[in-house]
């Protein structure tokens, strides 16, 4: 039998509110094409369904995450993830995913790349997609990841663990700049704009400025031609101005809806992923946001209910909220560092089988 015909070990995670298929590179195709080939045959791509592989029919659900042990100093893992289109033969690398991220420490763990520390476990994650670094630590008793605990997060059913994530490099991660086209402000399509990368190369706009509340459920959103046709104009031309080209067939950047606080947050947002609406909102989105947000003259600036000096960042979104702690290099905007609590769970262990070529 081929390995094929054997099965690819996989481990299936729910992280933060996204879930993915999670394997060792070793288990995996080197060649990056034959790697993307066979993840659509396990994920069921292109089909709206995914009837015939293991991807759940949405963006946030038809996710991998292919990890290893880091070769360089300084981490422990490498972290590479990629976004299986749903409905086309696509998979890209073009963006992080910090949901995904909550799980690699914990599957490091499991998989025996990285050994407990006690009751905590910090893992150094180095993330392949921008050569970034992320620190997560999550508890460890008995030397294995504990799923359960007591932190519930906005989005995801009843309570887990809390897994830390503490981001020390994301500002111009894939663009080279916090704002790539040197302006927190830019008219774009007849529309300002404000790019930001805090990790996630984002186009933030007012909801207002598109003739939107900024508060629709994300289904009226997806339905509204109008409006996705806008957003697709804006969308290309704000790429140009960041440096990212043509970016027909990538998932970022991203393009976020802005408008008042609603629950006594700092900012409600709604996230295109670039065409479905996010249910929340990503980490690395949500801190993109909160650094965008807080520089003036920025879109979302004057909407915000700005958090005082130390005190988190409370990004709403269609299912509740996402608390983000940035630290900014004193006096300036400048980024020091990012800190959020998820959440992640194993969902199941063992083999996948993926449909025939």
């Amino acid at each position: 039998m081929t390995a094929e015909e054997d099965g690819i070990r996989c481990m299936l995670m729910r992280g933060g509110t996204s879930k993915g298929a999670y394997f060792l590179a070793e288990d995996l195709p080197e060649d990056g094409a034959d790697r993307d080939r066979l993840l659509l045959r396990i994920l069921g791509s292109p089909d709206p369904r995914q009837i015939d592989g293991i991807g759940g029919a949405h963006p946030l659900t038809s996710k991998v995450a292919v990890v290893s042990a880091s070769t360089g100093g300084g981490t422990d893992v490498d972290y590479l993830f990629l976004q299986v289109m749903v409905d086309e033969p696509v998979v890209t690398d073009q963006q992080n995913c910090g949901n995904i991220l909550a799980g690699i420490g914990p599957f490091a763990l499991e998989r025996g790349l990285v050994t407990a520390q006690g009751d905590t476990t910090t893992v150094r994650i180095r993330m392949v997609n921008t050569d970034s670094t992320v620190v997560a630590s999550f508890p460890t008793p008995g030397g294995v990841p504990r799923y359960s605990g007591a932190l519930a997060i906005d989005g995801v059913p009843g309570t887990g663990a809390p897994i830390e994530l503490a981001f020390s490099d994301t500002a111009g991660g894939t663009t080279g700049a916090l704002l790539p086209t040197g302006s927190p402000l830019d008219l774009v399509a007849g529309v300002r704009v404000t790019c930001v990368d805090n990790g996630m190369p984002s186009v933030l706009i007012a909801a207002a400025d598109l003739g939107v509340t900024g508060t629709e459920e994300p289904a009226d959103l997806e339905s509204d031609e109008v409006l996705q046709a806008r957003l697709r104009a804006i969308r290309a031309a704000a790429a140009e101005l960041m440096g990212m080209g043509d970016v027909a067939e990538t998932t970022v950047p991203k393009m976020v809806l802005l408008s008042a606080p609603l629950a006594g947050g700092t900012i409600c947002t709604r996230s295109f992923l670039p065409v479905r609406v996010h249910t929340s909102i990503g980490v690395l989105g949500a801190q993109t946001v909160a650094a965008g947000i807080a520089i003036d003259g920025a879109v979302g600036h004057d909407l915000a209910a700005l958090p005082a000096d130390g005190q988190p960042f409370r990004i709403e979104h269609p299912t509740g909220h996402m608390d983000i702690r940035i630290d900014f290099v004193p006096g300036s905007t400048d980024i020091a560092s990012s800190v959020v609590f998820r959440t992640a769970r194993k969902l199941f262990d063992g083999v996948v089988f993926p449909r025939s070529a």
